[in-house]
């Protein structure tokens, strides 16, 4: 009897298919964006000036390209900065008291703050280039992308489910291998869903990031931000419908080619799979799967990085002898003390150069605004979650709609405020508002989406166990959401809320002040300072801005949002 040929023999006998095409169609778009991207890197600083942004719309797919780089660029970094800085506060008890309230601190800092200080460092890296500049972009973007991935990653870490950390103990895993085998799958789909609010956030802030105006330093890169910035100035309300089919172009691309595989993808991660629920698909995620080509290049990648879990290096925790408990508090109160003066240390180093500058009348003054500021972060905040919390936990449940949603929230979470300025410029004038309280809007429309990409993501992590008990009882209406929804989901709405509460700080800078060609309105508030100090370059109070803001987010994140989630990972954590 003939032998029927195996498999794999027959597989790998076979030429290139469809598949391969298409994957190699890809890698070539993909080599071609990054060349067309980068060319212009080593370029004179002085070709800014001689070809300057232009509101011609044929050059729109050029910026498209140059600002969609700097984005990924700084997504790259900010991956990096996640897997690190939040695994280190994570797991690390004494580091965790430095380090997460220096991510609050960091998240509060507006984008205008990070670039007045660092415009001059980056240009300095690589003086009389483009290339100077473009640092300093993707710093700014850089900032308005990291900390939301990181409060997430580190949210996660902490509210690992206790049947997956006694599985990696009794297989007894070194610690490299628990972290990828179980620790960052588990923490995948929610990091993920972050990714997206934070590359479509960095939009938020794009304008600031390629227009940068320190002082009598300003830098102007080609690209959708300077563009949006150029089109404001000119009052050319067709530039920025342009840019706005531009954004909507870009966004919808890269929801395709990324960031819908990776969701399909991290599908496998899911804490259980739901019976009867269609798993989310991927063409681009197909093609790579069924590419042979793409599947003989990775390989080598694939054995080379599992080779690394069997590193001798990493010490098993299990077996590390742990301090006494008297040797261990000794360590803790000299650790304290050491983090207590550094604060103080940087307390009196910033009061020096504030007060030989600043007035006592003058700090006075920035703390009543920031008191102002604070009052529209709390109200927008209340209000975004009464609006977004069910909305968020409706669409978590039906991965069908999540699918269809997915890029229509990227694309509004991406729609920067500038956009609005004609409208909200305009409808203020023509009906005489109130800017302090008709500007306040502005500040939630690229932050509300934190707490909307979070709650999608905890609710669709709701055990099909949770909901099956909650059918078999009959349990419906707000026993429902009270019993099993809001539960769910609160751990991972505390982690949207807090993000979205500093974001909404940083996103102040653009929204108290507004202005549409010659016509600017400013609302009372601290973030509006802090805009005037930049512009005139007066670096005491744009210190003396930062400061208090920053200490306006410690105190509120002190005393409200991390006692709330302490009391979500005890209260709600899985297992």
């Amino acid at each position: 009897m003939r032998g029927t040929i195996p498999i794999s023999v027959g597989q790998g006998a076979r030429s290139l298919t469809r598949w391969d095409a298409l994957a190699v169609l890809l890698t070539l778009g993909l080599l071609v964006f990054l060349a067309e991207a980068s060319r212009h890197l080593l370029q004179p600083l002085a070709e800014l000036q001689v070809a300057p942004v232009s509101l011609t719309p044929g050059n729109l797919p050029e910026y498209a390209v140059r600002t969609t780089l700097r984005m990924f660029v700084a997504l790259a970094f900010s991956l990096i900065f996640t897997f690190t800085y939040a695994t280190i506060a994570a797991k690390s008890r004494r580091a965790e008291v430095l380090l997460v309230p220096l991510l609050d601190i960091l998240q509060s800092v507006p984008i205008l703050g990070f670039i007045s200080v660092t415009v001059v460092f980056f240009m300095s890296l690589a003086p009389g280039r483009v290339l100077g500049a473009e640092f300093a972009a993707v710093f700014a973007i850089f900032t308005s992308q990291a900390w939301n991935m990181a409060f997430s990653f580190y949210q996660s870490l902490r509210t690992v489910p206790v049947e997956l950390v006694e599985a990696s103990r009794t297989f007894r895993l070194s610690g490299w291998m628990r972290f990828w085998r179980v620790e960052v799958p588990f923490a995948m789909p929610q990091l993920i869903w972050n990714m997206m609010v934070s590359m479509s956030g960095s939009w938020f802030f794009v304008v600031a990031s390629e227009a940068i105006s320190v002082g009598n330093t300003t830098v102007t890169l080609p690209g959708i931000g300077s563009y949006i910035a150029l089109a404001i100035e000119q009052r050319n309300l067709g530039a920025v419908c342009w840019a706005i089919v531009a954004m909507l172009v870009v966004i919808l691309l890269y929801d395709q080619l990324l960031f819908r595989p990776l969701v399909a993808w991290a599908d496998r991660f899911r804490f259980e799979q739901q019976v009867g629920v269609r798993p989310p698909k991927s063409w681009v995620l197909d093609v790579m799967r069924g590419s042979r080509a793409v599947a003989v290049l990775t390989e080598p990648l694939s054995r080379l990085w599992r080779l690394t879990f069997r590193w001798s290096l990493v010490g098993r925790r299990d077996i590390v002898a742990k301090p006494s408990g008297r040797r261990s508090r000794i360590v803790d109160w000299l650790w304290n003390g050491v983090v207590a003066a550094l604060a103080l240390l940087a307390l009196w180093r910033v009061g020096v150069f504030v007060s030989t500058n600043i007035s006592p009348q003058g700090a006075g003054t920035a703390l009543l605004l920031g008191l102002a500021t604070l009052t529209r972060v709390i109200v927008l905040i209340a209000l975004a979650t009464v609006v977004w919390v069910p909305i968020g936990v409706m669409v978590g449940t039906r991965p069908r709609l999540a699918q269809f949603i997915q890029p229509v929230a990227q694309f509004l979470a991406a729609f920067p405020a500038n956009v609005l300025f004609p409208i909200a410029v305009s409808a203020i004038v023509v009906l005489s508002l109130n800017p302090n309280i008709w500007l306040s809007p502005l500040m939630i429309l690229g932050t509300q989406w934190y707490i909307l990409f979070n709650v999608i993501a905890g609710a669709s992590a709701i055990p099909s166990e949770m909901r099956d008990v909650g059918t078999n009882l009959q349990v419906r209406g707000w026993l429902w959401w009270k019993k099993i929804a809001l539960p769910a989901v609160f751990p991972y709405y505390v982690t949207g809320a807090i993000t979205a509460s500093g974001g909404s700080w940083n996103a102040s800078i653009v929204a108290e002040v507004a202005s549409w060609g010659s016509t600017r309105l400013q609302a009372s508030g601290l973030g509006a300072y802090i805009v005037d100090a930049t512009t005139a370059g007066d670096f005491p109070r744009i210190v003396l801005g930062i400061a208090v803001m920053s200490f306006y987010v410690v105190i509120v994140n002190r005393l409200f949002w991390r006692p709330l989630y302490w009391y979500a990972e005890r209260k709600f954590r899985l297992g």
